[in-house]
């Protein structure tokens, strides 16, 4: 399947930036040049997630493995273009999935582990799907057999641990020639090779079908930013369903003949550990864990980074005040990225933002005409700024708008939806985000919000994401974030959600606002309800889904 017109392929291919790589052929590559190194590692608490041992796979074995899967799945009557619903944690088994598909041209449609029957119907009738792949056992719990007996009986269903086994003996010659019979079929890199899910956080999630090409341009991406080397091991937390991980640690890791070694769920002691036991280079850390480090220094020595070059972080505003304590003290560069599965694919690092408190918040205004940046990323995405109201284009400091972007990174449409609204007429996809131009030379962008998620308080727009940036720094809260909350008065007032780190003695409103008025904030951004709470609803990329807690307040 292509969604790719012909005139944009042929101009990204003869640009270079669309590279006729897939997938597969990365690995291959990979055999060919280090066989024997090891490619792919569980996380060490494997057996409590799935109830079986953790593998450590070399790139030989790895293939095979994709190989014998990609195989099976010819054999049970999967083939080119055939959606295929992937349900797995981050184990080896997923990555195995990605590669075997890619090998028969279906598509594969990963889905975060969280996701119940409910959202599993839906997937399954709108992308009209032929199998659906997860696993037995999960957190001691029957889970795929489950999750699978409300769908539909004309799906096929394989789960590892059951039906279904990683295969690490070399294939058979006759399964070989089947998959070379298929090769030149599959080796369109502008083949649609992922159905991904938006996270959902102002609504029902959406698929978004990427090709290869679409893909490697993104990775490409990840690898500057993240300086990765030949040979780097990385380490990987973020669910293998979104652009966080397949960009930067998927196809970016096959790029450099790296070290994957994956981790889930998140949990900060293994995850710390795996980083000074596997001398990772380079992983990305969520920015709550980075402040969790920032204050706690006997935390952070406890463990040996020196093989760690630089961090990632993002999907939530970083903390300024974070940012320079790593530089600074502990000498390790943070990475700000913004992304989506959509496309958006910006990165401050520090040769475009040398200024660690510049990088935690503003990003470089990358495809902008008469800006030039050292990163060749710059050279990959066209952006600009379109104002929500007249849909005109904005090019002055300090006016919020929505930021639109274009290029060879950028997918094109929706599965299954009407499209006329998600694109401008001169091609730029609106990406729903808040932004505002600033810097001294007008050269930076800084995120502000959702275009959903702005609070209205009486005709004053108010940015909640500001004001969670803000309170990440308070000492009472081990998790904060605003919400909006109906008011007869005028018409949206803000609330504070806070998970109290003394729960027997909570933090009161006024404490919360004394300390927002010591940052300098205007009064009539400071919350005037406050709510104590276990945890804050969060998405499965670790995104506070804001929507979430206006339900909650407003009921």
């Amino acid at each position: 399947m292509l969604t790719s017109s012909a005139e944009q392929i042929a101009t990204h291919e003869g640009s270079g930036l669309w590279e006729g790589v897939v997938l597969h052929q990365l690995l291959d590559d990979c055999v060919a040049q280090v066989p024997k190194q090891m490619a792919l590692a569980d996380q060490p608490n494997r057996a409590q997630l799935v109830g079986s041992q953790p593998h450590r796979l070399t790139f030989e074995q790895l293939q095979w493995a994709s190989q014998n899967l990609a195989t099976l799945l010819l054999e049970r009557g999967v083939g080119v273009d055939d959606r295929v619903i992937v349900q797995l944690p981050n184990i080896v088994e997923l990555v195995v999935c990605y590669l075997a598909i890619s090998q028969i041209g279906a598509i594969i449609s990963p889905v975060p582990i969280q996701y119940g029957q409910h959202e599993l119907t839906d997937l399954v009738a709108s992308l009209e799907a032929t199998a659906f792949i997860s696993i037995d056992q999960f957190k001691d719990e029957d889970f795929g057999q489950s999750q699978a007996a409300s769908l539909s009986e004309n799906l096929l269903v394989l789960l590892f641990g059951d039906s279904l086994a990683l295969n690490l003996q070399p294939p058979q010659p006759i399964h070989l020639k089947r998959l070379d019979e298929i090769s030149e079929q599959v080796s369109d890199a502008n083949r649609i090779i992922t159905i991904c899910w938006t996270s959902g956080t102002t609504g029902l999630p959406k698929g978004v079908p990427r090709s290869h090409n679409m893909w490697v341009t993104v990775a490409r991406n990840c690898v500057e930013a993240g300086d990765y080397q030949i040979g780097d091991k990385l380490l990987n937390a973020f669910p293998l369903v979104n652009m966080a991980s397949v960009g930067t640690f998927l196809y970016g890791w096959l790029m450099v003949r790296g070290s994957l070694v994956l981790h889930h769920p998140f949990e900060p002691a293994v995850f710390l550990s795996q980083i000074a036991e596997e001398s990772v280079n380079f992983t990305i850390i969520p920015p709550p864990v980075l402040n969790q480090l920032a204050k706690n220094e006997a935390l952070w020595n406890q463990f040996d980074f020196s093989a760690l070059r630089s961090i990632g972080s993002g999907s939530a505003p970083l903390s300024p005040w974070m940012m320079e304590k790593f530089e600074n003290e502990y000498g390790k560069t943070i990475i700000n990225l913004y992304g989506s599965n959509e496309g958006i694919n910006l990165f401050s690092k520090p040769c475009d933002v040398a200024n660690p408190a510049e990088r935690a918040v503003m990003f470089p205004r990358f495809g902008v005409e008469g800006l030039q940046w050292p990163s060749a990323a710059s050279h990959t995405i066209l952006t600009k700024l379109i104002d929500t109201q007249s849909g005109a284009e904005i090019n002055q400091s300090g006016i919020a708008g929505e930021l639109a972007v274009k290029g060879p990174t950028v997918f094109d449409g929706y599965w299954g939806t009407k499209n006329e609204q998600v694109f401008t007429d001169d091609g730029y996809f609106l990406t729903g985000d808040l932004v505002e131009i600033c810097g001294e030379m007008q050269q930076f962008y800084r995120i502000v919000g959702r275009c959903k998620d702005i609070i209205n308080r009486g005709g004053m727009k108010i940015s909640p994401e500001e004001i969670d940036v803000l309170l990440e720094g308070f000492s009472g809260a081990v998790e904060a974030a605003v919400c909006a909350y109906p008011d007869e008065t005028f018409g949206e007032r803000v609330c504070a959600c806070i998970v109290a780190e003394d729960t027997a003695n909570p933090p009161a409103l006024d404490e919360i606002c004394n300390y927002l008025l010591a940052k300098g904030i205007a009064k009539n951004k400071l919350p005037e309800r406050i709510e104590i709470m276990q945890s804050l609803p969060r998405n499965p990329l670790g995104k506070v889904q804001r929507f979430v807690l206006q339900e909650r307040v407003s009921a």
